[in-house]
């Protein structure tokens, strides 16, 4: 069956030729491989897998879309492409920060806050 993504999403490939499941994530991966080439970031991997297990029961996996490091301060970012966050996805986050310390998923885009109305005084 099938024929399209559930989200809708439309495979897509990058400027580097690799193929991605959306065109948010293959243009984030043309804007990381264009960031490494001018030294911003360094070891960008693709599609990274982290194991999570507890008490050596393995729970699940966690495929990420990118890894790397930032050049200047050697922090390493793990970045998931979302058009929005599914609660399979938030429950997988914590399972994997909380297996892996030290690892912290951050979203890209980053989610803007809506500006919150003005008080009115009367």
């Amino acid at each position: 069956m099938g024929g399209f993504n559930k989200f809708r999403a439309v495979k897509d490939e990058c400027e580097a030729g690799h193929l991605h499941d959306s065109k948010m994530e293959a243009r984030r991966c043309s804007t990381l491989t264009l960031q490494q080439g001018a030294g911003v970031i360094t070891d960008l991997e693709q599609q990274p897998v982290f194991a999570v297990e507890v008490n050596g029961v393995p729970i699940c996996k966690y495929v990420a879309d990118f890894r790397y490091r930032m050049a200047d301060s050697g922090l390493a970012v793990v970045e998931d492409v979302k058009g929005m966050a599914t609660p399979v996805f938030n429950l997988k986050r914590k399972l994997v920060e909380a297996a892996h310390p030290g690892t912290v998923i951050t979203i890209y885009p980053p989610k803007k806050r809506k500006a919150r109305k003005k008080a009115v005084k009367a």
